[in-house]
């Protein structure tokens, strides 16, 4: 199952790369540039700072940048940093002494961030190519870990937290938006690998998530909703998407959010 949900994530994201590429705005397969997790996320001096493209690419739920108190000097990584939005506006606030990790599985995405990073004209930028289940760094080398509607995407969560753990520094933060679930979800959403790569089935219970990051040995663990969406919401995310039954879409209105998900290392 995690294998297929991977490669089912990584096509998705590969089209996504390929369409801002080439020039499409909302040509994102599965996902549209205009659905209700992905739309109005940054404001408009954030948008103006960075290349189009990587604004066109982002595909997250939140805006963790904005929320993580990042600091000049920091050692930040974005976990599945797509087409760079995040790891280039995190470069601005750490400044020239510190560094900014994107990492992705997407050949296409990396290519699109590179590009960004080199139209933007950023230094303090390493993308870097794997999987957030096996982070390629030093363990305690970093003192912000961000994500932007990414750990929902994983089939072994626990490892991606074990691994974000490793790699923070004593002290450290896990900062990231991602969707979460509150209350009973239908099993045919839950076990719909199409929809993993949507940002649906893959979700977390609240509950689940914050026990998920306290067994990985995260401290602290906070969960602050951002948006809650409603019938319409869900109706318009699943637009083309393999929807088992359209029934289900008002038992699963309202216990959809996207949160901002914090947690400390000792």
């Amino acid at each position: 199952m995690t294998q297929d949900v991977r490669e089912q994530v990584r096509e998705t994201y590969a089209r996504a790369a390929q369409a801002v590429g080439g020039g499409s705005c909302c040509s994102c397969g599965p996902l549209s540039c205009t659905d209700p997790i992905t739309a109005n996320l940054y404001d408009a001096d954030q948008l103006g700072s960075i290349p189009e493209k990587a604004a066109k690419a982002s595909l997250g739920c939140g805006n963790p940048t904005s929320r993580a108190g990042l600091q000049p000097g920091q050692v930040v990584l974005d976990l599945g940093s797509g087409g760079g939005i995040d790891v280039l506006l995190s470069a601005q606030v750490v400044g020239s002494t510190g560094k900014v990790y994107g990492l992705d599985m997407t050949d296409e995405m990396l290519e699109l961030a590179r590009s960004n990073q080199r139209q933007a004209g950023i230094e303090n930028v390493e993308f870097l190519k794997g999987h957030i289940e096996e982070i390629p760094l030093a363990d305690q080398s970093v003192d912000v870990i961000l994500s932007n509607c990414v750990v929902n995407l994983s089939g072994d969560k626990d490892a991606v937290l074990r691994e974000s753990l490793r790699v923070l520094k004593p002290g450290g933060r896990l900062a990231i938006s991602d969707i979460v679930v509150r209350g009973e979800m239908p099993e045919s959403i839950r076990r719909n690998v199409e929809l993993w790569s949507g940002c649906v089935a893959g979700a977390l219970d609240e509950d689940d998530y914050r026990s998920r990051l306290e067994r990985a040995g995260f401290q602290n663990v906070t969960i602050t909703p951002t948006r809650i969406y409603g019938e319409d919401d869900i109706r318009q995310l699943l637009t083309g998407q393999a929807v088992p039954d359209e029934s289900l879409i008002p038992t699963v209105a309202g216990k959809f959010m996207s949160a901002f998900i914090e947690g400390h290392r000792r």
